[in-house]
């Protein structure tokens, strides 16, 4: 089957079923790199709080989910694809990961005290992103946090054949205000917003954004 007769949601999984393997091996010392990232996780493990439960949505291969397994959450991973889920339990035997969809979630309502979006929205086509913030805020208690990650920009990226597999994908960027509009529809107030410049060695070209949110009383 070629990508053009997937669905939307079939492309992103192809697509990462077919480099999970590489893309581990390039991103797992990718934190250590990074101390400002690795600070925000820490105050972000800070307000959650160890006793409730955290999911981190589109996990991947797990690593920002082992992490924050690190700081104390009660973390588990969700993600679409099968071969990044295969990764992740490789690489985090003591945690929980599921295959499913961020936009139907199957959790109760309230059940979670934290949600971790971290580059995770990437796929997702602008006009599904209020429904997916809806989501978000269903999940969440009242009173619990939101942190949300992606890169800050109008123009999308497009990946072609990755590690020479024969798959592609677009990447799309966000502008921080509008991320935040759409954040405070859903029913969320804005903890903190994080601006870092692109770091060129790690071929970055656009600014990456940090939200950090309240789910509303």
């Amino acid at each position: 089957m070629t990508d053009d007769a997937l669905t939307p949601t079939e492309t992103v999984r192809h697509f990462y079923d077919a480099i999970a393997e590489d893309y581990v091996n390039l991103a797992r010392a990718d934190l250590d790199a990074k101390p400002l990232e690795r600070a925000l996780l820490a105050a972000y493990a800070e307000l959650v709080g160890g006793d409730g439960e955290v999911a981190d949505l589109g996990c991947g291969p797990g690593l920002v989910t082992g992490y924050l397994a690190s700081l104390g959450l009660k973390v588990f991973g969700l993600d679409l694809s099968a071969a990044m889920l295969a990764v992740a339990r490789r690489e985090n035997p003591a945690l929980r990961f599921e295959q499913g969809s961020m936009l139907d979630l199957g959790i109760p309502d309230g059940h979670l005290a934290g949600v971790v979006s971290h580059y995770s929205t990437v796929h997702t086509p602008t006009d599904e992103l209020p429904a997916l913030f809806k989501e978000y805020a269903r999940v969440l208690a009242p009173g619990g946090h939101l942190l949300l990650a992606f890169q800050a920009g109008d123009l999308p990226r497009h990946l072609d054949r990755p590690f020479g597999h024969p798959v592609s994908l677009d990447f799309l960027r966000r502008r921080p205000e509008h991320m935040t509009e759409l954040l405070t529809e859903a029913g969320f107030t804005l903890h903190s917003r994080t601006i870092r410049e692109p770091d060129p060695e790690h071929n970055e070209t656009t600014p990456q954004a940090f939200l950090i949110a309240r789910r509303n009383t």
